[in-house]
């Protein structure tokens, strides 16, 4: 008898787990807000749940196996609210920030990217300025517009003004479209990206990803047929499979953690 509950996973997702976890060097990539973490209000209040941190540990406790959060979080922030040892990769800035194993990985604007910063900063401040419940969160490349407070109208009209104002006064912006939220940067990463970055680094013979906003789309879609992708949440998506939010998802951490210290998989 599994010491975790299947109940509500259904029968394909618990294979699809059983078989992921007998590679022999597998990556555990993870969202965080909506993922392991139910979204609030003020994004540095977010904590995962009791059962999500307790699974993650679990995993990062397994030989060959990597734990590393993927966010659209600065790398500061992440480290704040998720509260996880070093042993955990972590990624920032939608792959723009990483945090491997050696505290040298950072991020370097050069000088051109700094002054188009300074600028962006100048244009979306104004915008937050204009609307009621409506900040700005700096991030190293770049900002996050957040109107997840803000009425329905302000938060739509400071979106397209925020679009038009930005695009006209910065060429190459990268715009990411998320919930509640509209982000900025003067780089172009991807959590695909950061995805095949970590796969490389970590030599993993598989990857688990779970996340449930819109930039996930970009790790799903960079998954290999014998990775696994779990959407948390609704909304159209190129995951394999989906459950109803963070407690699920912790759920199926657990029975993936539960599978792996069984010893199936190749030493």
């Amino acid at each position: 008898m599994s010491e975790v509950s299947e109940r509500g996973l259904g029968r394909e997702l618990i294979g699809a787990l059983h078989e992921l976890a007998r590679v022999k060097r597998l990556l555990v990539a993870l969202d965080f807000d909506g993922t392991l973490a139910p979204e609030v209000d003020d994004p540095e209040q977010a904590r995962a749940t009791p059962e999500a941190r307790a699974a993650v540990l679990r995993l990062l406790g397994i030989p060959n196996t990597r734990v590393a959060l993927v966010s659209g979080r600065a790398l500061d922030s992440l480290e704040a609210v998720s509260q996880l040892p070093d042993t955990a990769l972590l990624v920032g800035s939608h792959g723009i920030e990483i945090r491997l194993d050696s505290p040298d990985d950072s991020l370097s604007l050069d000088t051109s990217e700094l002054k188009r910063v300074d600028t962006l900063n100048q244009v979306l401040g104004e915008v937050a300025d204009a609307f009621d419940q409506v900040w700005l969160e700096p991030k190293p490349a770049g900002f996050a517009l957040h109107t997840r407070l803000a009425t329905e109208h302000n938060s739509r009209v400071a979106h397209l003004v925020a679009l038009s104002e930005a695009s006209a006064e910065i060429d190459d912006l990268t715009v990411r479209h998320g919930k509640n939220v509209l982000e900025f940067s003067v780089r172009s990463t991807t959590k695909g990206d950061a995805v095949e970055h970590l796969r490389g680094y970590t030599k993993a013979n598989a990857v688990f990803y779970a996340g449930d906003d819109v930039t996930d789309e970009d790790a799903f879609v960079a998954l290999q047929p014998h990775d696994l992708g779990l959407k948390s949440g609704t909304g159209e998506t190129a995951a394999a499979f989906r459950v109803a939010g963070p407690a699920q998802v912790a759920q199926v951490l657990a029975l993936l953690a539960e599978f792996r210290e069984g010893g199936v998989h190749e030493q």
